[in-house]
């Protein structure tokens, strides 16, 4: 009783009924067939720790492991019915075959799956020599009383005793076969748990799976995500740089007046206009500043490096804002360029709106009253500086290193009161640092703020040339 209980069989039924069960000869089937498998894995493996013109092949192999071992895998779920956990982790799209190679490596599956295969030919040796001896003996035992009978028919004499001897045997070789197909039931129970834990992730290891894919899925969506906010900022800025023209030059026509062909509207009314100009000047360069921001985050804003010349940028800003600053914000503006310096290397274009962001922010927070400088200068052999130096509120040392983000203004309710968005200076970090320079701000509260971005000489930026780039 102890035999059977150990065997699974609590009933003699059930002890007999184990030669009408299917799954008993796909078990055979499958231990048969462990032995050469066991000789090809060991080969291969063997073969796999050799070397080719000084190649080690498992450098090569290991993806061809990794296949036997999902092989093994599918072989144990189909014919010894057991459910194995999955083998591979999902693929990461975009993986270069180093990266998903190093990837094998570090991947625990690969060396479980190695063990499996190196104990596939020990165990597959024991496993058909115990199917072959246990059957081979019940065959022998059952086939002798069918070989005397048919001996002592053709001409020999039949030993009654002998023949009841023998039928005792192989009444003997009928249970020991029985019991050999339940022997042989247990040791596969053992090859498919040794297969599960092997030759399947395990709990744990499912949970980083799927953890990691959950992962890259959000990764995935909230990239789309991102990807569709700029689309969106860039069409709807596009989209709104129209209509703003055209506000813009019909409130400019109406508050001009050529030779009196045109009359001038009445005090009030010119007020209210010019309201809407400078609004309407605010909001164009909001969008202007959301849709250079959206392109260099698309990589779609175009560099063109070359020798620029930095004084007539400095120049140009000048005459478009003194006159604003000193009629607007009565600040002073005021500039200074020394002749003889060398071009910078830069995007003209770009170069000049970073210089217009920096002064509007200066004269922003800057009281009635104060100064607004540009200084251009060169701080040694192979750069240039343009420092932009005002008289203004200063920047509390806490913030220093923020002023440059998106969206961060040091003083809310003064740039509600003027207009500000925060994207300025975000827009002169991203676009410096695209032209190979940087962007430094030292600062000092009620006593004024300083900004230099400093760029590379042209002729020492020709000499290790930057191709022109995407901000």
């Amino acid at each position: 009783m102890a035999l059977s209980h150990l065997l699974g069989v609590r009933t003699p039924r059930a002890f007999f009924a184990v030669a009408r069960r299917r799954q008993t000869f796909r078990n055979l089937l499958y231990l048969l067939i462990a032995f050469p498998l066991g000789c090809f894995y060991l080969i291969v493996l063997m073969t796999s720790f050799s070397f080719l013109f000084g190649i080690p092949l498992i450098i090569v192999l290991i993806p061809f492991w990794r296949r036997l071992g999902a092989f093994e895998r599918e072989l144990a779920i189909w014919w010894l019915g057991i459910a194995i956990p999955p083998f591979f982790k999902p693929r990461v799209a975009g993986q270069s075959w180093w990266e998903r190679f190093m990837g094998s490596v570090r991947d625990a599956m690969t060396w479980k799956s190695l063990l499996f295969l190196f104990l596939k030919f020990p165990l597959g040796l024991a496993a058909f020599v115990l199917v072959t001896s246990l059957l081979g003996g019940a065959v022998n035992l059952i086939g002798a009383l069918v070989v005397y009978i048919i001996g002592g028919t053709a001409g020999g004499a039949v030993h009654y005793y002998t023949v009841i001897t023998l039928a005792a045997a192989a009444l003997l070789g009928v249970l020991v076969l029985f019991l050999a197909l339940h022997v042989l039931n247990g040791v596969t129970w053992f090859y498919g748990q040794l297969a599960r834990s092997l030759l399947g992730m395990s709990m744990a290891e499912q949970r980083v799976a799927e953890a990691q894919a959950q992962t890259r899925a959000a990764q995935a969506q909230a990239a789309r995500a991102d990807q569709s906010r700029r689309e969106l900022i860039v069409n709807v800025s596009h989209e709104l740089r129209t209509p703003i023209a055209s506000i813009r030059a019909h409130v400019d026509s109406l508050l001009m007046a050529e030779d009196g062909a045109v009359v001038s509207p009445p005090a009030d009314q010119q007020a209210y206009l010019a309201i809407v100009a400078r609004e309407t000047e605010r909001l164009g360069a909001l969008v202007d500043d959301l849709l250079a921001l959206a392109r260099a985050d698309a990589d779609e804003l175009r560099l063109d490096l070359a020798p620029t010349d930095a004084g007539a940028v400095v120049e140009e800003a000048y005459r478009a804002l003194a006159s604003l600053a000193k009629g607007e914000r009565q600040v002073t503006l005021v500039r200074a360029v020394p002749a003889g310096l060398p071009r910078a290397w830069a995007d003209q274009a770009r170069l000049g709106q970073v210089v217009l962001n920096l002064v509007r922010n200066a004269i922003t927070y800057t009281p009635a009253g104060g100064i607004v400088s540009i200084t251009l200068a060169q701080p040694d052999a192979a750069h240039l500086a343009i420092s932009v130096a005002d008289t203004g509120i200063g920047i509390p040392p806490a913030e220093l290193a923020q002023v440059f983000e998106r969206f961060y203004r040091t003083d809310a309710s003064r740039s509600r009161a003027t207009g500000g968005t925060g994207l300025g200076l975000a827009i002169v970090r991203d676009l410096v640092q695209a032209m190979g320079g940087t962007v430094a701000v030292t600062s000092q509260v009620d006593a004024g703020s300083t900004f230099v971005v400093t760029l590379r000489v042209a002729d020492a930026a020709m000499v290790s040339p930057v191709a022109p780039r995407d901000a």
